[in-house]
């Protein structure tokens, strides 16, 4: 079964790309606001991997990725930022959300794609959340 990425971003060519890029290898899930990621993580989801753009339409920014990481059912599954922001503003965001890895837009997708096979080899969300059966 393949290891299951959630991609949260309200741009529909970028969900798009990222569906192209990652589906080969891991079964991505798309959605375009917060409200969605969050309906569907309360479905009993656990991805390997969270892919979440900051800046999203219905919440303020860095709201989704902020209550991630407070959470102690989801701050275990690593997140990558897909930013709009500045540097400086992502670096400091990142690292006091505990987000692992960032990349400002536009991003290069292969650099995108190794950072993200390291980052779900190098994780052991499998110990602690069980993938749901379909």
């Amino acid at each position: 079964m393949k290891k299951q990425i959630l991609a949260v971003d309200d741009s529909k060519a970028i969900r798009f790309l990222l569906q192209t890029v990652l589906g080969k290898e891991y079964q991505v899930v798309t959605v375009p606001d917060g409200c969605s990621a969050m309906y569907w993580l309360s479905k009993r989801n656990f991805p390997h991997l969270i892919i979440a753009d900051p800046q999203l339409p219905d919440m303020e920014n860095w709201e989704l990725i902020q209550q991630l990481s407070s959470s102690g059912i989801y701050n275990s599954i690593p997140v990558v930022a897909l930013s709009g922001l500045s540097k400086s503003e992502t670096e400091l965001k990142c690292l006091e959300y505990g987000v692992q890895k960032f990349f400002l837009k536009p991003f290069n997708p292969v650099e995108l794609v190794t950072t993200i096979n390291e980052l779900i080899e190098n994780n052991t969300i499998d110990q602690h959340y069980p993938m749901q059966a379909y």
